[in-house]
């Protein structure tokens, strides 16, 4: 245990690249995630692969010294924040939602941290017109407590009450305003307040490349009208891939929407902030969960061992509230401020150094294990159109180059895909499934025929404006997120799901893996190769 404990701290200092370990008859089974559980799989040895993570980055010492350097050191041509706020001024403060980092991370919250130091530099400038507003875009209000975990109690308090802190509405007629449009006919749409702000800081935190940049004001500020130019088929399945900037329409789209928004005049101070991907924590009850399984002690064997005869026990909402009730120890690994391309250049070049795995070339199969989490059921249910777009849309797109799986390949996830939805979280996603998917597949039919519909039922929009409910278009954007994978893939096949919900869903069930590899063989042939991209914790496949 000693030299275990020894060999941890090394790498904390010292961490590992990723590994691409080619499966030979000595491999053992590799941990799949399978929604609140997780599979121990063999897979076929010499025609294999299986893509490890790198191991977290050290954290930033003192990572409030680095915040208040970056404010006082901006990137491009900003000058430093503290000259920038001046007494009588409107200042508007943005920060991302809940919908990342995935699992929500231990308190304090980056955002906590990061608002704090610019909510201080404002007192000493006498700045007294302030808003704090959760750039939510079309997902759903967060509550009280999700609010005070990622702005604190110190800044919840002293703004909450009086309507200075509160979620971005992008169905208030009177709280949205047009900037402008782009030269291809792109509505640019901001929330009234951030777009007649003297001053916008917008506060980031960069999980993946996608995230950031242009993206924060120009989709998380906005609403229907702008975002519905790159959240649509065309956008999406010409986005190869979303996390690969320079071949990602989305990405070009949200770029000359800023490009809008900047020639307009609006002042944006871009703080954007990135973190390691210590999910599961180097010591603690799910620290076997980031390593390689051959490196698994006889404690952390035991250990899942009892976690599988516990969860088996378990109904699936008991699990789901343990699980949700995790949050991961990351850690800030950078934070630039400034000018918003200038930050987010060094940002992105700051996730890739964390996440990027070289590959080479591609396989006839790709295996995912999809764990419990996505981007839009923190603290919910992960209903069947959020596995699959967490599992075609974004796991599917973690790659720079080229995808993992060969064009007229199969995907192969392991995921129970209950029949469940959260009643209060995802009202339109029920109506969805049954009304939408059950009479087509096709992005492009289905945003023609239904899409306009359920963007401006009313119902739906009184329950995004008042509950906690996703705005009635998004399951169409998480369908829409899938477009790629699937003009992609010749087939897509779900291990352990509900069968019924796998096939509205237009895949394929199957009971085990062994199973899946029968069935794909039909489509790629028999013997095929296989990579297996194995996460959380996340990584990002450079494939050459």
């Amino acid at each position: 245990e000693q030299r275990s404990k020894t060999m941890g701290d090394e790498r904390r200092r010292n961490p590992r690249p990723g590994l691409v370990l080619d499966v030979d008859r000595s491999t053992p089974p590799v941990l799949f995630h399978h929604g609140e559980g997780f599979r121990l799989e063999k897979l076929p040895a010499g025609r294999s692969r299986i893509l490890y993570p790198p191991e977290p980055l050290p954290g930033l010492n003192n990572p409030d010294r680095h915040i208040r350097d970056a404010l006082e050191n901006p990137l491009g041509d900003s000058p430093p924040l503290s000259a920038l706020l001046t007494p009588g001024m409107k200042l508007t403060i943005a920060f991302d939602d809940i919908s990342l980092p995935l699992p929500p991370m231990r308190a304090p919250d980056i955002r906590q941290r990061v608002i704090e130091a610019v909510l201080d530099l404002a007192a000493q400038q006498g700045v007294d017109d302030v808003h704090i507003i959760a750039a939510l875009a079309l997902h759903r209000r967060m509550t009280e407590s999700e609010l005070r975990h990622a702005v604190g109690d110190r800044v919840y308090d002293a703004f909450a009450p009086s309507g200075h802190l509160y979620n971005h509405d992008a169905e208030d007629p009177e709280g949205m305003t047009i900037i402008g449009t782009t030269p291809h006919g792109e509505d640019v749409q901001m929330n009234r307040r951030a777009a007649e702000s003297d001053l916008i800081v917008y506060v980031n935190i960069n999980l993946v490349a996608m995230d950031g940049g242009w993206k924060s004001t120009a989709t998380g500020l906005s609403g229907y009208t702008a975002l519905r130019h790159h959240h649509n088929p065309t956008t999406m399945v010409q986005s190869r891939s979303f996390m690969d900037q320079d071949n990602s329409e989305l990405h070009k789209s949200n770029w000359r929407q800023g490009k809008v928004l900047r020639d307009s005049g609006i002042q944006i101070f871009q703080i954007e902030t990135t973190v390691n991907n210590n999910t599961f924590g180097h010591d603690g009850p799910l620290a076997m969960m980031q390593k390689r399984e051959w490196e698994w002690t006889l404690a952390d064997r035991a250990a899942f061992v009892g976690y599988q005869t516990g969860l088996r026990r378990m109904k699936p909402s008991t699990k789901r509230k343990i699980f949700n009730a995790w949050q991961s120890p990351y850690e800030m690994t950078s934070i630039q401020a400034g000018e918003v391309e200038a930050v987010h250049k060094q940002t992105t070049e700051n996730v890739y150094k964390q996440q990027l795995v070289d590959v080479q070339g591609q396989t006839d199969i790709l295996t995912m294990g999809l764990p419990y989490i996505c981007p839009y059921n923190v603290n919910s249910v992960m209903n069947p159109i959020l596995v699959a777009c967490l599992g075609l849309g974004y796991l599917f797109n973690m790659y720079r180059g080229k995808p993992l799986v060969r064009e007229g390949g199969v995907v192969i996830m392991t995921h129970p895909t209950p029949w469940e939805f959260h009643p209060v979280h995802h009202p339109s996603y029920i109506d969805f499934f049954e009304r939408v998917l059950s009479q087509t597949k096709d992005p492009v039919e289905m945003s023609t025929r239904y899409e306009k519909a359920f963007a401006e039922d009313e119902w739906y929009r009184h329950l995004y404006r008042t509950s906690y409910a996703y705005h009635g278009v998004h399951p169409f954007y998480m369908w829409y997120w899938c477009a790629h994978a699937l003009d992609h893939l010749g087939q897509v096949i779900i291990v352990g799901g509900n069968v019924e919900s796998v096939r509205r869903l237009g895949f394929r069930p199957a009971t085990t893996l062994h199973d899946a590899f029968e069935i794909a063989t039909d489509v790629v042939g028999p013997q095929p190769t296989i990579t297996h991209l194995k996460t959380p914790p996340i990584s990002m496949a450079n494939v050459q």
